[in-house]
């Protein structure tokens, strides 16, 4: 958990029925990921889960289901799909 003074950073997708989220180390790691592939996922995300929200980027936070996945983005590979999220969403910082 965030403790502190620090930020947390979340790249937020509106899919067709449901909002997805994931959560970054920062935007600029995400950013420079965007343009080099050879950065490993891993130093870009805080963790290779993937949420979902039915109440747009700032309601309640599910996990997100393997059929949700399917469904909206073609594959359930939570990797693929986080790589889809900061290809296409948007960066929120909260304190």
């Amino acid at each position: 958990m965030v403790r502190g003074e620090a930020s947390v950073v979340k790249c937020h997708y509106k899919g067709k029925t449901e909002d997805f989220v994931i959560f970054v180390d920062d935007v600029e790691s995400a950013e420079k990921w965007k343009t080099d592939k050879s950065i490993p996922l891993a130093q870009v995300v805080s963790s290779f889960k993937v949420f979902v929200s039915k109440q747009g980027k700032q309601g309640p936070l599910d996990g997100a289901s393997n059929q949700t996945l399917e469904t909206e983005f073609g594959t359930s590979q939570e990797e693929e799909v986080i790589k889809q999220i900061i290809e296409k969403g948007t960066m929120q910082e909260t304190e």
